[in-house]
């Protein structure tokens, strides 16, 4: 179960933009990570490369945590606001629920739940 210190640095991280050094800070080496219902990714250094390929893609992502966050034992549940401007200028919002399950102070899997129809930039 994540401390409330760990759990607010954690958004804070990415909040502040640091997505992939989330990643490697606040996840376990095992972590899985999914988009609604599709196949898991597996392994923390697969979850960091996936990232870094989306960053790479971006000038710019707006990370907001809409609050409350909703803390259950291991099980976080954290609503998500990002607003990307990719390379060439077209952008991107995209609204999503994260749900987290920890083990101690690290994210062990996460499921994030959105509409599919927000992924096409604009």
């Amino acid at each position: 179960m994540p401390t409330p210190a760990r759990l607010e640095a954690f958004i804070a991280a990415v909040e502040g933009g640091a997505h992939a050094q989330a990643i490697e800070d606040y996840y376990t080496e095992d972590a899985t990570m999914r988009e609604n219902q599709a196949e898991p990714r597996r392994g923390r250094s697969t979850l960091v490369a996936q990232e870094t390929a989306v960053l790479d893609r971006t000038e710019s992502v707006a990370s907001t945590c809409v609050r409350p966050v909703l803390v259950d034992g291991d099980h976080v549940a954290i609503h998500w606001v990002f607003e990307f401007t990719f390379k060439g200028g077209s952008r991107m919002r995209m609204e999503e629920i994260a749900w987290q399950r920890w083990d101690g102070e690290r994210i062990a899997e996460e499921q994030f739940f959105y509409d599919p129809a927000q992924r096409k930039p604009g």
